[in-house]
């Protein structure tokens, strides 16, 4: 029980077993298995705050232990109050029958409860490392693609000090690769050739494009992955796109790149969800105070009358920490950021065809909520597509 689990997985629950296991987790199973994302989260943060001498965290994905972090920033004095009192106070997405049977497995911890207070009132650079002082390693499902600037938030935030260890690498629900390298910080994984029958498809694609297996691939460059899982019944474009980053023994390592449908193109300028981060992690850089949480990226065409009369355009929304908000000069810098870095977006923009991009900041824990809206444990989409989403983030935008 040296583990704690914060990972959200809905209708899900597991088999009750004939006798009792024993289990690496002190969160308990039902936890994760709650109608809503949120309450499921704050649940297993509770627990975990009860383990004193925890060892590893682990998180399905960066963003809901992101989230779960954000939710001790905004509710610890009454987390502090459950562990003292050793209860699980109501709340939405919490049945009444599972709280009865989650709270069956509290008691009252005054001592934790008053820990937690005064490592909060300190403030929250490092809070993980003094909250577990035995904290060995935050362990992550996925930690690569989207999931990067949570990473890299929690890396210089919250989880401070502490190393990241990806240990799988999974996609279309198969596991593809193991990653052997566990004190690097950017993941990459030894693909296994008996786990699933992989193909790939070189990028840029082809005019008649034409798979190639395991033994045919070069170092340095990028496929697309296309998988058949065991045992064999289906057989499709996984949607993700790999880099070939060197060979252990004869088999490839490969560094997942980005998603295939994860790009902005309202000209056919097609900028990758993972370059267009780039950019505006560097124009974040660029405004003083500023720290990025989170964004999302729209295409015009989408918003409809909302977006304006102009040449079609981006609109972004961005959470920031640090920073109330932004001069004209300050928001015009991540266009400037996308021009230099992306000759074709410059030349649109320099015609006309392209117009000015829009930028939006939107309030505290918009996009925590946007990810409950999306009901889904999968990770969130850059390149937002769906109307009702749009609709939910376009409520939150403060300026």
């Amino acid at each position: 029980r040296g583990t704690a689990l914060l990972s959200w997985a809905p209708g899900h629950p597991r088999a009750p077993a004939g006798w009792p296991l024993p289990t690496l987790y002190c969160t308990p199973a039902e936890a994760g298995t709650l109608p809503s994302r949120a309450a499921a989260l704050r649940v297993q943060l509770l627990f975990a705050l009860r383990a004193r001498a925890l060892q590893v965290l682990e998180a399905g994905l960066a963003a809901e232990l992101h989230d779960a972090l954000a939710a001790l920033r905004t509710g610890w004095p009454g987390l502090a109050e459950d562990l003292a009192l050793g209860r699980l106070s109501p709340q939405p997405g919490l049945p009444e029958e599972a709280r009865g049977r989650l709270q069956a497995l509290l008691a009252p911890d005054a001592a934790r409860a008053a820990e937690l207070q005064a490592e909060c009132a300190r403030g929250f650079e490092g809070i993980v490392q003094r909250l577990w002082p035995q904290l060995e390693v935050v362990v992550l499902g996925t930690a690569h693609g989207a999931e990067q600037l949570y990473c890299d938030a929690l890396r210089q935030a919250d989880c401070k000090g502490l190393p990241f260890y990806c240990p799988f690498y999974q996609a279309a629900g198969a596991l593809l690769g193991v990653n052997l390298w566990p004190e690097e910080p950017a993941p990459r994984f030894l693909l296994c050739p008996d786990w699933a029958f992989c193909e790939f498809l070189p990028c840029p694609a082809e005019e008649e494009p034409r798979t190639v297996l395991l033994g045919e691939l070069w170092e340095g460059r990028e496929y697309g992955l296309v998988l058949t899982a065991q045992p064999g019944e289906y057989r499709c474009r996984a949607g993700e796109v790999l880099r070939v980053a060197g060979f252990h023994k004869q088999c490839p390592v490969v560094e997942p790149v980005r998603r295939e449908s994860q790009a902005l193109s309202v000209r056919g300028e097609s900028i990758p969800e993972e370059r267009f981060c780039r950019s505006l992690c560097r124009a974040v850089g660029m405004w003083p105070g500023a720290r990025l949480v989170d964004y999302i990226c729209v295409e015009s065409a989408l918003l409809g009358a909302s977006s304006g009369a102009c040449a079609p355009h981006y609109e972004v929304f961005v959470e920031l920490r640090g920073l109330r908000d932004l001069s004209e000069g300050q928001r015009y810098k991540l266009d400037q950021c996308l021009q230099e870095d992306f000759p074709i977006y410059k030349s649109f923009r320099f015609k006309g065809s392209i117009g000015p991009l829009r930028l939006h900041l939107v309030g505290a824990g918009a996009f925590a909520r946007l990810r409950e809206a999306l009901g889904s444990p999968l990770p969130m989409p850059r390149v937002l597509r769906e109307e009702r989403l749009l609709q939910l983030i376009q409520s939150t935008v403060i300026s």
